[in-house]
Formats: structure tokens, C-alpha cells, sequence
């Protein structure tokens, strides 16, 4: 009896222990799936550590329908300490002021249209978004009908996309049905005659458009815009146009569905990391020849970028003291500032780094340090296949909104040069109350930098603090829109203003009772 029940016994233990090392064996199967690359079969630790492969970083050059989960995870901030997490990651507070975008009791419908406002956008995709918004409120100012603006494709991007191709075009015209008429495109009657091209005045307000723009109906039917930005002045407008225009940036200006879908995955493999930096690093051929900037350059660049710019008719700028305009803080930050300063801010060198920009002037061989520094330097080329960004490859505005879909999704955003792109992700993440947005002082960080490169200073404490210091109150907070600069004027005072689409604050957002006004910092 006892040896009949041994036996069972063990062929019992032998069945367990069998079916405990089949589940470990699938458990390791499943998670080593999880991390393989759907097309290449590559795993995706494997693609995104071959930092020793040349970094492509293509061209810089807009929502989807931004997820309303944390900014932080609790899984993310669980994974770094409780100190680092407040110094480096933690979302700065809103004081209780949120997005507001609803009309007024005294807002009507949209009166009976008087004729079509065409539009020709001009510039990179952040410049025409911002320019298309401008037009929904002066559509709306005139009593238009507005066409679904054409999208550049002449300029430096060459970019052939249309509107549809980026935005999701039923849900902008439906979305704006009550605010503005949308259509597709001008009705065959209106494509010939009663038609006038206008460049409007840039920076302008409610009597240039109420009585210049909208006198010219009595003689046109349709009045086309030959440009689009900057053609609505930052202040000084009806609490309703300012709200319609984040009504349009932010809630009706959507990324087509495919670009929606191809940025959220690029987030959610950029969250496989951890938290993370988008970085805007404005270093590429057209911002240095623009800019005449050619800190740390060979002969053979600096002479190169000014050839581009002489030769470039459009850009009046043609000589150009590179060593004044950098002491000025004009020049974006090199890769290796960029590098410095993120380390005297404190982020560790385990910091996923996301590269939202264009080719790097001089490629790798200008990212070297800042790579040295942070070697998880990451990029859509590098957590997506050739196959996935293929539709996106060769439309250098869907791969700008890949971009723009990234840095708006970060836990911080950093640029190294104020531009179109900068400004835009700047404004969205203060309307959306995302994580941290950093705007490096440039004009106080060359004196640092200067002061390392000449051994009057060394990296470490005092440079960290210095840093720090200069940066507490740039950060991103919600704050009242700073008006012009004293002593400008005309032209120059309103193009001194900050942007309404850096910062869409105080004409955007509610406040509760218990929260206090806005003040400019």
C-alpha cells in the first residue's frame, strides 16, 4: 500500500514542476515579444542602443487628440526618487486656472456670409497652423465663408501635402460649424471672377479688418490672402475672437487620424524609457545660414552657410557679425551647449533624450558631446521602421507633426532657439497644463559657456546653481501674456509682443474663486 501510494506521489511532483517551468518559459516568450519590432523582427533595446549607427535625423520642420492621462504615470514617477522627481519632472502647478474656450452669452451665430476668404499659407507647418487659426477669427470678423486654405509648397520644406493629408478636415469644419462657414473649395461660378489678392497687414486689429478687409465686398465676392502669419494682432481683441482662435489651434485643428496614430505610438515607445526630454534643436543648415551664427563651425561651414545666405533673396539680413549676435543671445544653442546645460539642470545621463528637428548641421559630428552626455538620444527614425515612417518620409510637414505630437506629450520640453516650432509647443503645453517646458536664457548662458571654454569656471556646484537659478522662472508657467517692449513702436512694438500662441494666457483660461490674477513674470 505505501509504495502503490509513492508512485503517484512523484509522477504528481514531476506534473508540477513541468507546468511551473512551461508558464516561465511563455511569461519570458511574452515579455520578449512585447519588445520585438512588428516588421524587422529587430528588438526594439536592439535598435534603440546602436548608438555607434549614424543618427538621421531628417527634417523639422501639428494635435492628435491628446490623451487627458497624467503627465506622470504612476509607474513612471514610482522609477525615480522622490527628490529628483520634484527638482526635475514634477508639473508645475496651475493655480487653479484652467483651459477656457466656451463663447460668451453674447456670441451669435455666424452672419450671412458677404463672399469667400481664400488662403495661401506660407512657411513650415507651425507657421501656417498658427496662420490658419488667424484666419478662422478674421473669417469670422469680415462675415466669410472660409475656403480650406491651400498649404505651402514652395518654400524651403517643399512639401507637396495638402490640407487633408495633415489635418483632419471634416472634423475642422465641423467642429467650427457655429464659430465660421468652412467649405472644401470655391463654388465653379466664384473660381474666375469679382476676386481680389491682399497681403494683409500683419499684426493688425478689429478696425483694419471691420473697415479696410471687409469694405473691399462691395467690390469682390472673393478676397484671397496671399499670406497667412502674423496677420492678427497678440492683443487688444474681443474676449471672443481671442477664445474662437484657441477654439481652432487646440480643439479643431486636428492631426489627420494616420499622423494621430503614428505619434502615439512614438509616445508610447518613447514612455518604454521612462520619463523623458523632447528636445527642439533648432542646429540645422537653414536656422545657421538665417541666423549667421557659426559658433564652434569650421572655416569651411561658416563660409558655406555664407554662401546660402547671400545667395537666398528673400532673407535681407546679409552680413552678419556672427560673435555679436551670439553675445546678444541671438544664436540657437549648439548640441554641445545643449549638452552642458541639461547637466547643469541636474538630468542624469540615463535621460531618454527625444530629437525633435531636421538634419543636424554637420551630423554627427557636432552631436559627439552632447551624445557623450546623453547616450539614449532617440528620434522617430530610431524607434520606428523604415516601413512605418515611409508614408511620412518624404513630406517634411507630417514629419514635423510627428514631432510636434512627441514634444507636446513629453514630461519636459527644452529648445535651444525661440521659433515657429518652440513657440507653438510652448503655448499648447501651457493650454493642455503639460510638464515642464524650459526656454534656456541664451544671452546669460554664452557668458557661462565663455567662461568654461577660457578655465575661469569649471563644471560642477557653482555652474549647476548658477543654472538653476537663472531658470527658475522659466519653466513654463502659466502666467499673464507679456505685452510690447518699452520704447518700441509701431510696426516693431507689435512684433515685440509676445506671441498669443506661445502663450494663449490670461484670454484662454478661467480661474475659480479661489485663485488669484495672473501676473507677468
Amino acid at each position: 500500500m505505501q509504495k502503490r501510494r509513492t508512485v503517484p506521489l512523484g509522477i504528481l511532483r514531476r506534473f508540477l514542476a513541468a507546468t511551473m517551468c512551461s508558464i516561465c518559459i511563455t511569461s519570458l516568450f511574452l515579455v520578449h515579444v512585447h519588445f520585438y519590432h512588428p516588421h524587422t523582427g529587430h528588438k526594439f533595446n536592439d535598435m534603440f542602443l546602436t548608438f555607434h549607427d549614424p543618427q538621421s535625423w531628417i527634417r523639422e520642420l501639428a494635435p492628435p487628440r491628446y490623451s487627458k492621462v497624467p503627465i506622470f504615470p504612476p509607474k513612471l514617477k514610482d522609477s525615480i526618487g522622490d527628490s529628483d522627481y520634484e527638482k526635475l519632472w514634477k508639473p508645475l502647478s496651475n493655480n487653479g486656472f484652467l483651459p477656457c474656450t466656451k463663447p460668451s452669452s453674447n456670441y451669435t451665430a455666424p452672419a450671412e456670409s458677404r463672399g469667400y476668404l481664400s488662403v495661401h499659407t506660407n512657411g513650415g507647418l507651425n507657421q501656417m497652423r498658427t496662420g490658419i487659426c488667424d484666419m478662422v477669427a478674421i473669417a469670422r470678423i469680415i462675415n466669410a465663408t472660409l475656403v480650406i486654405p491651400d498649404l505651402d509648397k514652395s518654400s524651403f520644406w517643399q512639401d507637396t501635402s495638402n490640407f487633408s493629408d495633415i489635418f483632419d478636415e471634416e472634423w475642422f469644419i465641423s467642429s467650427l460649424a457655429n464659430d465660421v462657414k468652412i467649405i472644401k473649395k470655391l463654388p465653379k461660378s466664384r473660381t474666375k471672377p469679382t476676386r481680389i489678392v491682399k497681403q494683409f497687414k500683419s499684426w493688425s486689429g478689429m478696425v483694419y479688418y471691420e473697415n479696410e478687409i471687409a469694405s473691399m465686398w462691395d467690390h469682390f465676392k472673393v478676397i484671397r490672402a496671399s499670406k497667412s502669419d502674423s496677420r492678427l494682432a497678440n492683443n487688444n481683441l474681443p474676449p471672443d475672437i481671442q477664445r474662437l482662435r484657441c477654439r481652432a489651434c487646440y480643439e479643431a485643428l486636428r492631426f489627420s487620424p494616420r499622423i494621430e496614430q503614428m505619434g502615439k505610438m512614438l509616445v508610447e515607445r518613447m514612455r518604454l524609457f521612462g520619463p523623458y526630454i523632447a528636445l527642439h534643436l533648432r542646429y540645422e543648415k537653414d536656422m545657421l545660414a538665417f541666423s549667421g551664427c557659426t559658433h564652434d563651425l569650421s572655416t569651411a561651414e561658416a563660409e558655406e552657410l555664407k554662401i546660402i545666405r547671400k545667395g537666398t533673396n528673400y532673407w535681407k539680413r546679409k552680413d552678419i557679425d556672427p560673435l555679436e549676435e551670439r553675445s546678444k543671445g541671438f544664436c540657437p544653442l549648439t548640441p554641445k551647449e545643449v549638452g552642458i546645460f541639461l547637466t547643469a539642470l541636474g538630468y542624469p545621463s540615463k535621460t531618454p533624450i527625444y530629437i525633435a528637428a531636421g538634419e543636424i548641421y554637420g551630423g554627427e559630428s557636432h552631436m559627439t558631446e552632447l551624445r557623450s552626455r546623453y547616450p539614449l538620444l532617440l528620434s522617430k527614425e530610431k524607434l520606428a521602421s523604415i516601413e512605418e515612417l515611409g508614408p511620412f518620409t518624404n513630406h517634411a510637414s507630417q514629419m514635423a507633426a510627428l514631432d510636434y505630437i512627441v514634444s507636446i506629450e513629453s514630461d519636459v520640453f527644452v529648445h535651444s532657439y525661440p521659433g515657429n516650432m518652440a513657440r507653438a509647443v510652448e503655448g499648447h503645453r501651457r493650454f493642455l497644463g503639460r510638464g515642464r517646458t524650459i526656454s534656456p536664457d541664451r544671452k546669460a548662458l554664452v557668458r557661462l559657456f565663455d567662461n568654461l571654454a577660457n578655465g575661469t569656471m569649471t563644471e560642477g556646484k557653482t555652474l549647476s546653481n548658477k543654472v538653476i537659478d537663472l531658470h527658475k522662472k522659466r519653466l513654463g508657467l502659466l502666467r499673464k501674456r507679456k505685452g510690447a517692449i518699452s520704447g518700441t513702436k509701431g510696426a516693431e512694438r507689435l512684433r515685440s509682443e509676445e506671441s498669443f500662441y506661445a502663450n494663449p494666457s490670461p484670454d484662454c483660461f478661467c480661474r475659480t474663486e479661489s485663485t488669484t490674477q495672473l501676473d507677468v513674470m
